[in-house]
C-alpha cells in the first residue's frame, strides 16, 4: 500500500505548501484520495508532481466539511469517481457532488470501503459536524495505519475507534490539539501533519518513530 502526501502545511522541493491536507492511497486495485486541501490549483499541481491524474482516482474520501479539506474537490471530480463523506455534510453539498461524480456514499457507522481500507464512521465534533478517519491494513501484516484529517474528535478517540480493525501500527495526519503524547508510544510509525499543535514536541519525544510530514512525502506499508 502506497501513501503519498499531496497537500500539507509543509512541502518537499517541487511541491507547494499550503494550509490544508490531502493524501493519496494506492492499494494496488484501488486509488483513493483522502481530503482535497484548500486550493484546487495547488492540489492538481502536487498531484501532477506525484504523477497522478484525477481520472485515475476511484474514490475521494472527505474527513469533514471544513474548507481546508474540501476546497480542492471541484478540481478533481470526474464522472467515474465516487465520493465518500460523513452523512452530516450539508444536503446542498451532496447534491452538488451528485451532479459531478458517479455516486455519493454517505458514512455514519464504521465499515469497509474497499478491501483493506476502512472508515471509523462519523465521530461527532459538534451538533452539525462530524469527522471520519481511515484505517489501512498493512500488506506485511504489522497491523493498521490510521489516517486522520484534522483530528478534531481527539486522536485518542480516533485510535480507539480504529482498534476493532487490527493492531495499531501507525498514525498519519492532523493531530490537532492532542496532548496525551504518551499514548503514541506503542505505535511504530508517527507522522504528524497539518494542524498538529505539538508537532515539534512529538518529534523530540519519538525521534526513532516520528517523521516530519510534507507534500511529496511517500510511504509504503
Amino acid at each position: 500500500m502506497k501513501l503519498s502526501i499531496v497537500y500539507d502545511n509543509e512541502a518537499n522541493n517541487g511541491f507547494i505548501s499550503d494550509w490544508g491536507f490531502s493524501c493519496s492511497i494506492e492499494t494496488g486495485d484501488w486509488h483513493i484520495l483522502f481530503d482535497t486541501g484548500a486550493s484546487g490549483e495547488i492540489l492538481v499541481h502536487n498531484l501532477h508532481r506525484l504523477g497522478i491524474h484525477k481520472e485515475e482516482i476511484d474514490i475521494i474520501t472527505l474527513s469533514h466539511k471544513h474548507w481546508d479539506h474540501t476546497g480542492g474537490l471541484r478540481a478533481v471530480l470526474h464522472p467515474g469517481v465516487a465520493v465518500c463523506l460523513p452523512s452530516s455534510f450539508p444536503l446542498s453539498f451532496k447534491k452538488y457532488i451528485a451532479k459531478k461524480a458517479a455516486r455519493v456514499v454517505e458514512v455514519s457507522e464504521p465499515k469497509e470501503i474497499v478491501p483493506g481500507v476502512y472508515t471509523t464512521g462519523e465521530l461527532r465534533i459538534a451538533r452539525l459536524l462530524s469527522e471520519q478517519s481511515l484505517v489501512l491494513k498493512t500488506k506485511g501484516g504489522e497491523g493498521v495505519v490510521v489516517l486522520t484529517g484534522c483530528g478534531h474528535p481527539g486522536l485518542d478517540k480516533i485510535l480507539e475507534a480504529a482498534k476493532p480493525f487490527g493492531t495499531l501500527y501507525g498514525v498519519i495526519g492532523g493531530f490537532h490539539g492532542f496532548n496525551k503524547l504518551e499514548l503514541l508510544h506503542e505505535l511504530e510509525v508517527i507522522v504528524p501533519c497539518h494542524g498538529t499543535i505539538r508537532k515539534n514536541e512529538i518529534m523530540r519525544m519519538y525521534p526513532q518513530k516520528a517523521a516530519r510530514c510534507g507534500a511529496g512525502m511517500v510511504l509504503e506499508f
